[in-house]
């Protein structure tokens, strides 16, 4: 899964869809990537994973930004060409060691809606993040009860299971839900672990010096974490192992990620539906490499010289850019 997880640019349209699990909240029309493409209009489309921005006019432009990869984001008045003050999003991201800068403009003067719903799916995702990452040592066990999460439903409780991830081993209880895996130890409650299925990379039954062992396997993505439980005797073993199998494929199916916002704009929504034109498909080729556009320098700006090609002072562009290219971002049209 890397909706959530990546910056990408000019995505191919079957990548602008959305996933199995994945939902539109909001729908703004008539806004500007101003960093990237400015004098462009388009939508900013925002979902339970990430937000999407496309031109209207050739949608092949676009921006896809997982909420995972957001360092900042807040909305302040900027003043634009028109010697008008608009509302703008800022968005300060970080993915694959380098930082980039998104300054998103609404250039409808009469919205009063502020980009509320990108922040509000944002925070709300920031406090979902049990349903998709591993927990260790946190605080889901109450009284010997699993604390439930929304959505979530209790579907087995065993007695007497061996986590086995350290060498000594340790009896506990363990809980399957149809969200996640959790076992804790019945002595110390806060010893536990949580274990969503949306990380999931491989579940086995493998012997080991302790015999037949349940073995759970993350993803790379989450720290690629190898679990062993005993569960005896072998018959119960095998139930167990298929029935978390049972649960697991449920799961792909139908992913919980658990970014529950209430939107206060109770228009419908229409699932996102972009119009496919010739340029978005799969055609890349014609496409400039947009990365430099959209980095981030924080304070480090260049002062600006007179330049022959444009007629006035402009900064001048990376090494990686020149002006012709930085131009070329603009519609002809």
């Amino acid at each position: 899964m890397w909706q959530d997880n990546e910056v990408r640019f000019d995505v191919s349209y079957t990548h602008m869809q959305l996933r199995l699990g994945e939902f539109t909240v909001d729908r703004l029309d008539l806004i500007e990537d101003t960093k990237g493409n400015a004098g462009d209009i388009g939508r900013l489309i925002v979902t339970n994973l990430r937000i999407i921005w496309h031109s209207s006019l050739l949608p092949r432009i676009n921006l896809s930004i997982g909420y995972n990869t957001f360092i900042t984001v807040n909305t302040k008045i900027i003043h634009s060409l028109q010697g008008k003050h608009v509302q703008a999003l800022h968005i300060l991201a970080s993915f694959r060691h380098c930082r980039y800068e998104f300054l998103f403009t609404n250039q409808d003067l009469k919205s009063t809606r502020h980009y509320t719903s990108v922040i509000g799916v944002y925070r709300a995702y920031i406090s979902s993040k049990i349903y998709r990452e591993i927990k260790l040592r946190s605080g889901i066990i109450s009284d010997k009860q699993l604390t439930l999460l929304p959505q979530e439903i209790v579907h087995s409780t065993l007695q007497d299971i061996w986590n086995l991830s350290l060498e000594q081993g340790n009896i506990g209880t363990f809980i399957i839900t149809n969200i996640r895996l959790v076992w804790f130890a019945d002595m110390n409650y806060q010893f536990n672990i949580s274990i969503p299925y949306l990380i999931i990379a491989n579940i086995t039954i493998k012997n080991s010096k302790f015999g037949p062992t349940l073995v759970i396997t993350s993803s790379e993505s989450s720290g690629g974490y190898i679990l062993g439980f005993q569960v005896n005797p072998n018959q119960k073993l095998h139930t167990v192992y298929k029935e978390i199998l049972m649960l697991l494929k449920a799961s792909e199916k139908s992913p919980i990620f658990g970014v529950d916002y209430t939107f206060e704009h109770q228009a419908p929504l229409q699932q996102l539906n972009v119009q496919q034109h010739s340029e978005i498909q799969d055609n890349q080729s014609e496409i400039s490499n947009v990365f430099g556009y959209y980095f981030s320098e924080g304070s480090n700006q260049r002062k600006p010289n007179f330049s022959i090609y444009l007629g006035l002072a402009a900064e001048e562009p990376r090494e990686t850019s020149t002006l012709q290219s930085l131009w070329e971002l603009v519609p002809q049209t």
